[in-house]
């Protein structure tokens, strides 16, 4: 099962996802997604992750796709050995930002991560 936590701050939107992103599961993170029309950094917290299989990694290039559309940013934030070695088996690394929650919120600049560390709060 995957569940989907929503965190927002100005133009960034953090979705913790939980559990797995497999086929049958993909409507949770996707509708989680598509909500976030109007930010324009979206950062999919993989950290609880477990497993990812061919139905999730269509998703996120559905969702990689949407985001270009949308003149939004999607990146993945700290993403299991198992999930990082699939993304990059498949050459998803080179399509997507990953990187670590700390570093993404840094290239983002001091401002937005002083407002998600206040949200947190």
């Amino acid at each position: 099962m995957l569940t989907v936590r929503t965190e927002r701050v100005d133009d960034l939107a953090v979705l913790k996802c939980n559990g797995r992103i497999v086929r049958g599961q993909e409507l949770v993170l996707e509708s989680a997604v598509l909500e976030q029309k109007l930010a324009r950094v979206v950062l999919l917290d993989l950290t609880e992750v477990e497993s990812m299989d061919a139905g999730g990694l269509t998703l996120l290039v559905s969702l990689h796709r949407w985001a270009e559309g949308n003149r939004t940013d999607l990146k993945l934030v700290n993403p299991r050995p198992f999930v990082y070695e699939m993304l990059t088996r498949t050459h998803l690394d080179c399509v997507f930002d990953i990187s670590t929650f700390d570093h993404a919120l840094a290239a983002l600049g001091c401002e937005c991560r002083q407002a998600h560390a206040h949200a947190a709060c």
